[in-house]
């Protein structure tokens, strides 16, 4: 929030006695066609005046149905027991009337996916006025006040014009900014966070967690946070609780949870967690390419990729600008070897990732893939050049038909490149492949919403695999998991990439996942490459500006830290080392 902005009121009125959430033996079972599902089995949790409370845990562990519950949003079929108290008014009892009243004045939540949160034919105004007008604000000048004070202080420049825009017209963080501001517009006692920077770099998700720091202080309201990054708990929370398929096996305040964990499977959480520094290398090393001389064709044939001076221009349409995406990238990737692009939203990572698939148009440079040129291949060549491709996408729950079963998402790129046989060739590759990513074979006649976000994540590297490619594009393929889910997907991947020896460009804002996984690391900005070379090097002796600053946003799961990083970030002559331990 800016300096100028002036200082709201307080939360909504209640029962000022009342702690702002209170849990007590809250109990949710399911039932679907297969038997019941006991999704949270007696969690009791309590929330102090402006404390920040995190719930971790794996997929699966209840963590955002319990914290769902505060709101009386819950699945279909769903039994409920226990009490679960919003300034002393009992949200599993209250009626619809009453639910509507609670949300929004005494509870809000951010959902993790801003994109879907928001509805794209609407303007974020309208959006923002419309939780107004539902709790009886008819005043249109009040509400458009409301909407543009809200959004000045969560840090969206020109509110006044920015109010009529839409939300494809925002990026990632300042889309997450608005959901912010729309769960803050009624000044809430609690926020529910679910999430809030899982998609983010780590430069926006400071930003981030910077505003909900300051949501707290200067709105008074308590938060609850849903999350798997432990970074983000060192940096925000006072106290964790953690839970394990459906029960609260742990509660404690962030700094003794972190020094001292108590459970054994806080301690294996915590032990998942990818640190940048920290080493454990998942990849061999590979040699790295030498320069080619000038007009040596000879060495061309050992690089699977190789840009020159590449630019991608998007056009909107008539009377817009054309955005120049990406500018005059020169990188390469040698055949076995992994590299890493990292940087901001909207820095041309994905970009570059869709150029070499084939599935973005260069406007200027060379863009050569297994020594031919894309620019210059017809639609027949291209088609044969995707077969040796395999493409990771970050959501496989969007990139899966959701009414074809595994089996069939798996051998969908055989039966499009028409190898491997009939239905029953198919049907053994795709066992095979869910045996390499360590699925079970009857998970082949499942739908992809019967799975979790990992077992998706695995299912979309069985299909990237199907033909046997010379080169995996992953776009941010653990940005969704949690930690155990995280190291499980990358140990799959890095031993996959051992033992096939394809090359990969891996995509990513988890710096400590590139470490693990990359040979080389490029930076990205603003569709510039502004640096690249060994992942040692780039990590650890950045020669940029802004590949520094880029590692200096990085959260660090230790407390200590986090508190020292905090104090010296008003003293820039003097700032804390990741490598720094804390005193």
């Amino acid at each position: 929030m800016t300096a100028s902005t002036a200082p709201i009121a307080g939360p909504g009125a209640g029962d000022a006695s009342a702690l702002p959430l209170e849990i007590d033996r809250l109990t949710l079972n399911i039932d679907t066609p297969h038997g019941t599902v006991h999704a949270v089995n007696n969690v009791s949790l309590s929330v102090e005046p402006g404390e920040i409370l995190a719930i971790v845990g794996e997929s699966g562990s209840g963590k955002t149905l319990t914290a769902r519950a505060v709101l009386g949003l819950f699945p279909p079929r769903t039994r409920r027991s226990g009490v679960v108290l919003l300034s002393g008014e009992d949200v599993l009892t209250a009626s619809p009337a009453e639910l509507r009243e609670l949300r929004g004045n005494q509870a809000a939540m951010i959902f993790q996916e801003p994109s879907t949160a928001l509805n794209p034919v609407f303007s974020i105004g309208w959006q923002l006025e419309e939780g107004l007008r539902a709790h009886g604000m008819s005043d249109r000048t009040e509400r458009r006040t409301r909407a543009i004070e809200m959004l000045r202080a969560v840090g969206i420049p020109e509110p006044e014009r920015r109010l009529h825009h839409y939300p494809h017209q925002f990026s990632g963080g300042q889309k997450q900014r608005i959901v912010i501001a729309m769960a803050l517009a009624l000044r809430p006692k609690v926020i529910i966070a679910d999430e809030p920077t899982t998609a983010l770099d780590v430069t926006v998700q400071a930003e981030i967690l910077d505003l909900l720091r300051e949501c707290r202080d200067q709105f008074g309201a308590s938060i609850v946070l849903i999350t798997h990054n432990m970074g983000v708990v060192a940096d925000l929370a006072d106290r964790v609780a953690v839970m394990y398929r459906g029960d609260l096996v742990e509660e404690a305040p962030v700094a003794e949870l972190f020094a001292n964990p108590r459970e054994e499977y806080t301690q294996q959480l915590l032990a998942a967690v990818p640190r940048l520094g920290a080493g454990g290398r998942l990849t061999d090393s590979v040699q790295e390419p030498s320069a080619a001389p000038a007009g040596a064709a000879a060495a061309e044939p050992e690089q699977a990729v190789t840009l020159s001076s590449v630019d991608v221009v998007y056009t909107s349409g008539f009377g817009t600008h054309p955005v120049r995406a990406v500018r005059g990238v020169d990188l390469t990737i040698a055949r076995g070897e992994v590299l890493g692009l990292v940087g901001e939203s909207g820095s041309g990572k994905s970009t570059i990732g869709r150029a070499i698939g084939g599935l973005e148009t260069i406007g200027a440079g060379s863009l050569r893939v297994f020594g031919a040129e894309l620019t210059q291949l017809k639609r027949r060549e291209l088609r044969a050049l995707r077969r040796r491709i395999g493409f990771v996408f970050q959501d496989p729950a969007a990139s899966f038909n959701s009414f074809m079963t595994v089996e069939q998402c798996i051998a969908e790129p055989m039966r499009i490149h028409r190898v491997g046989g009939g239905k029953r060739a198919h049907r053994a590759r795709a066992i095979e492949l869910l045996d390499a990513v360590e699925l079970p074979a009857s998970y082949a006649d499942r739908y992809p919403f019967e799975l979790s976000g990992g077992q998706r994540q695995r299912v979309g590297l069985a299909r990237a695999l199907a033909l046997g490619p010379e080169l995996v594009i992953a776009d941010e393929p653990t940005s969704a998991l949690d930690v155990s889910v995280q190291a499980k997907v990358l140990d799959i991947f890095s031993g996959l990439q051992r033992e096939l020896g394809f090359a990969s460009l891996f995509i990513s804002h988890d710096l400590a996942v590139v470490e693990m996984l990359a040979h080389r690391v490029g930076v990205l900005r603003q569709g510039e490459l502004v640096e690249i070379g060994p992942t040692e090097r780039v990590l650890h002796e950045p020669q940029h500006e802004y590949t520094q600053r880029l590692i200096a946003a990085v959260p660090v799961p230790d407390p200590a830290v986090q508190r020292q990083r905090r104090a010296a970030s008003a003293d820039p002559e003097h700032p804390i080392l990741l490598t720094e331990e804390p005193a």
